[in-house]
């Protein structure tokens, strides 16, 4: 698919992404406006959302926002007739907005954990409906499922957010199976997160007694876009991003078990900073929290800029390139040196 902003006959790529005005889904949508894309900025909270459109429009892209809960299927169908109708067809489209809480299974509300469902795992499923109906009949396209290394390696307090990023798992291997039925060529791509630097971890509800943290080593939101970047166009069931996220994942094939019971000893504490829970903290639950609060959260001090391990993920053909040519260098070499030995012999 083309990234070249507008110029003659080629057109900027159209991309919607969920969840745009804040965290990852911000950092996204500049990784986007960078490569000169129009983008659909579909979240409920208007500040961030006009501060995106903005940045879109001084990178010299166009952008649209739609307050939208991706909770509601009709809200979502319509937003997507909306963009088309305005930036036209869609040619990437990036599941991101999500809801979580932090506590203990029997401290949860249905209603709270109905909610982190609907917009976690069935927001995802409407955005791909939505945009499946548009991508098929033209049979091109991409869509990036915004997932989790807790898709495969589930934590305490947070049952129905990895309960949902579990779910999303299934949804995929289900949707690109029909995919490959129908001989389409369109991509459905799921990118395996770590722990991220956003404002989730102050907005996001919680029961316990102190404020939330990330667990093990923390990214910043560009190393998960500049991977929701990558996947949207490397056609791979899947980008895992980060060592952590690639231990958590095969740490669960090998010990599974005994990650249950370490996560029991570790995970509560883990999970939560020194500071108490203010009585009048707000949550974006249900409602989405004012403001602008852009892409980053409170652990700059503590996050990685970059990984090693996704750049070699992207670059894996050109280093498997280098690497089979450095064996054959040396190969010829040691036959060489074998010759040497046997003409003197």
């Amino acid at each position: 698919m083309k990234q070249e902003k507008s110029s003659g006959s080629r057109s900027a790529e159209i991309v919607v992404v969920t969840g745009a005005s804040a965290g990852i889904g911000r950092a996204t949508v500049r990784e986007f406006a960078r490569h000169g894309a129009h983008i659909g900025l579909i979240a409920r909270g208007r500040d961030g959302l006009e501060a995106a459109k903005r940045e879109v429009e001084e990178a010299g892209g166009k952008a649209i926002l739609i307050q939208c809960d991706v909770a509601d299927p009709d809200a979502v169908e319509q937003a997507a007739e909306r963009i088309e109708k305005e930036l036209g067809p869609i040619d990437v489209w990036v599941n991101n907005a999500f809801a979580g809480i932090f506590s203990g299974l029997l401290d949860i509300s249905p209603e709270e954990y109905r909610r982190v469902t609907d917009v976690t795992y069935l927001g995802q499923v409407w955005g791909t409906m939505a945009a499946l109906r548009r991508m098929i009949p033209r049979d091109r396209g991409s869509i990036v499922l915004v997932g989790s290394a807790l898709a495969y390696r589930g934590i305490p307090l947070q049952s129905a957010y990895c309960g949902a990023k579990h779910a999303i798992q299934g949804f995929q291997d289900s949707i690109r199976a029909e995919l490959f039925h129908r001989k389409s060529n369109v991509h459905l791509t799921m990118v395996q997160l770590p722990g991220v630097n956003t404002p989730q971890f102050d907005w996001i509800r919680t029961h316990m007694p102190k404020q939330p943290k990330p667990t093990g080593a923390v990214y910043q939101p560009e190393v998960a876009a500049k991977a929701i970047h990558f996947a949207a166009h490397a056609r791979r069931k899947q980008v895992i991003v980060g060592l952590p996220a690639l231990e958590a994942i095969m740490g669960d094939k090998v010990a599974s078990s005994l990650l249950d019971r370490y996560l029991g000893r570790t995970g509560f504490a883990g999970q939560q900073r020194k500071e108490r829970v203010s009585p009048d903290r707000r949550d974006n639950l249900f409602e989405p929290v004012p403001g602008d609060h852009g892409a980053h959260g409170s652990f700059d001090g503590d996050a990685h800029r970059s990984s090693p391990q996704l750049w070699a993920n992207m670059h894996r053909k050109e280093i498997g390139m280098a690497t089979a040519g450095a064996v054959a260098a040396g190969a010829g070499w040691l036959l060489r040196r074998s010759r040497q030995r046997d003409g003197r012999s």
